[in-house]
């Protein structure tokens, strides 16, 4: 069985992001568009099984994700000396 496979992955320790080719049926005829999955790896504690957290966005999504990312993490970093 051969399943769609991404463009182009990224991937940084344990969070992987994969650039995927859709296409659509449409009036017009078939239409592509790109869609990003973002996820992540991770054992549960006491267990030895793999698990995998992902989302898909969609190209307008990204710069949005970039900002709040980024806000969570000055956030965090300027907050970190109220700890």
């Amino acid at each position: 069985m051969t399943g769609n496979l991404p463009i182009k992955k990224f991937k940084i320790g344990n969070i992987e992001a994969a650039i995927w080719s859709n296409k659509r049926e449409t009036d017009s005829g078939e239409m592509e568009f790109k869609t990003v999955s973002l996820s992540r790896s991770f054992k549960k504690k006491d267990e030895d099984i793999w698990r995998n957290e992902s989302i898909s966005l969609r190209r307008q999504d990204l710069t949005k994700i970039l900002l709040v990312v980024q806000k969570a993490q000055e956030a965090l970093f300027f907050d970190s000396d109220k700890e």
